[in-house]
């Protein structure tokens, strides 16, 4: 039934050719998986390998362990998990393609961080901004900083799904900026337009305006394109 890969293959494809499996219809909602042992023979791979896919399908709710049952496709599983490849995103053009998705997701935050926010979200927002330039003047590059500072303008959206969008792509976002910073502190313009557009767009939410903000977002976002691209042209 499965293709055979060879045993040090990683747990992702296996999990990857039993999500095709489940949504071929092969195994049903509510169906159960093979053993541990007959998926291992199936795939070629040891039982370690098939217990680790298991528990990313698991960890994606696509599955569910039953005590004394085994292994069973959930009643979500026909909800495919947005899937991105880590190893991709550390090159230059996937960099571009994150920066496009984060330009049309991060206008919208700060739009509506501008009409939601509150006292303490500028407070946390202002003490985010402060720690990338501590962190740079540290020495550091500011990618954790950059990343959270993002992550406290959505938390002021009091959107839900704008914050556990942000949480999903942090996890790229940073291999993503370090790649930008990395440009950005080739020059010193550059590290100086990046505060500068923080800043921008920070004062556009202290003051409310929505529009502002908005066009704060898109020009960092813009700038932050135009600046990668330069570096990588230099």
């Amino acid at each position: 039934m499965f293709q055979k890969i060879p045993a040090q293959a990683l747990s992702e494809t296996v999990a990857r050719q039993l999500l095709e499996k489940i949504d071929e219809g092969a195994f049903p909602r509510g169906g159960k998986l093979p053993t541990e042992l007959v998926l291992a023979q199936e795939f070629g791979v040891s039982r370690t390998v098939v217990r680790e896919a298991i528990a990313r399908l698991r960890h994606e709710g696509v599955v569910e362990p039953r005590q004394g049952s085994g292994v069973f496709v959930t009643g979500q599983a026909g909800i495919k998990p947005l899937r991105i490849d880590y190893a991709e995103v550390s090159s230059p053009d996937a960099v571009l393609q994150i920066v496009e998705l984060r330009r049309a997701i991060e206008a919208e935050v700060a739009a509506q961080a501008a009409k939601r926010r509150s006292d303490e979200d500028i407070a946390a927002i202002e003490s985010a901004l402060a720690r990338i330039g501590q962190d740079v003047a540290a020495g550091g590059d500011g990618v954790r900083a950059d990343v959270a500072f993002h992550q406290a303008l959505a938390q002021a959206t009091r959107n839900p799904y704008f914050i556990k969008t942000l949480d999903f792509l942090a996890q790229y976002l940073e291999a993503a900026t370090a790649i930008t910073r990395g440009n950005e502190a080739r020059y010193e313009d550059f590290s100086r337009q990046v505060r500068e557009e923080h800043e921008a767009i920070v004062a556009a939410i202290r003051a409310g305006d929505e529009m502002a903000a908005r066009n704060a977002a898109q020009t960092h976002m813009f700038n932050a394109a135009r600046r990668l691209s330069q570096g990588q042209q230099d």
